[in-house]
């Protein structure tokens, strides 16, 4: 690679990486704010974060098709969740749904489940609901709806590619103690969404 090409490419990357916190350091610019708003609402709940691990390391774990469609049924459910979020149409037991999903999920992983594809992507839609309408009901009133809404997706998106990524990894390079450390973090994620779930979290 010539020394051009590799300041082009080096000025490129900065450039994407600083732009939008540009764009959100100057009034105006309510896309910028809501994408960012979204992006972190997911990031920043512990309840969310280990929920989207944990779908990802299921779907790991299921394999074939399920790496994709498994998590693409979150994401799809999720955005319909937002949407009533946003409207103000109420789901009951969004709260406890969301701690529940952990627990769940966890177990999932724990027990290294081999549920069939439809029935996993049902299970995780249905807590994909819950999930979507917390974010859709807290999004904050200066942000820009469909931007908002976008950055949940791509935070949500990324953090089941974490999950699939331990799942996958641990297969592939540690054969001998995968199943025992996958299992454990699944036995973590269902302990932290009980103490969730009771308030001690």
């Amino acid at each position: 690679m010539s020394a051009r090409l590799a300041t082009i490419r080096t000025a490129a990357v900065l450039g994407a990486i600083l732009l939008p916190t540009a764009a959100w350091a100057h009034p105006g610019h309510g896309e910028a704010v809501g994408l960012v708003q979204g992006f972190m609402h997911p990031v920043t709940g512990l309840d969310h974060v280990l929920a989207m691990i944990a779908v990802g390391l299921f779907a790991a774990n299921l394999g074939g098709r399920a790496l994709w469609a498994v998590p693409l049924s979150f994401v799809s459910v999720m955005a319909l969740g937002g949407a009533l979020g946003v409207a103000g149409i109420a789901v009951p037991f969004v709260e406890a749904g969301i701690a529940i999903s952990v627990i769940v999920l966890g177990l999932a992983v724990a027990l290294r489940w081999k549920a069939p594809v439809t029935a996993a992507m049902a299970l995780v839609g249905l807590f994909a609901l819950f999930h979507g309408h917390a974010h859709g009901a807290e999004m904050p009133v200066d942000a820009a709806g469909f931007e908002y809404g976008l950055g949940f997706i791509l935070a949500t998106a990324l953090l089941h590619g974490a999950g699939l990524g331990l799942g996958l990894g641990f297969a592939r390079f540690g054969r001998a103690m995968a199943p025992r450390a996958i299992q454990f973090g699944g036995v973590a994620m269902a302990v932290a969404g009980l103490g969730i779930l009771t308030g001690v979290i």
